[in-house]
């Protein structure tokens, strides 16, 4: 019997905010704003302000769209009331 860490869940991404990442990532690498990906009907039907702002933590999407630009929007959301 394999013994399970009780923590491991609470470190673990879901499949859905890989599928997010996958998708803001995929976008902006076509050539779209990032500011539009982020309020594209898409992303914000299937996360919160919380999530997506945790998107900027991901080395992934940090280095798809670059770390001076992660920055600027984590610090931008920060600001922002919604």
């Amino acid at each position: 019997m394999k013994i399970r860490n009780p923590l491991a869940s609470l470190f673990a991404r879901s499949r859905a905010e890989d599928f997010l990442a996958s998708y803001v990532i995929r976008e902006y690498r076509a050539g779209r704003n990032l500011a539009d990906v982020l309020e594209d009907p898409y992303v914000r039907n299937r996360s919160s302000p919380q999530e997506r702002a945790r998107l900027f933590e991901r080395p992934d999407v940090v280095q798809a769209i670059g770390a001076e630009t992660a920055a600027e929007f984590a610090r931008l959301r920060a600001a922002s009331p919604s």
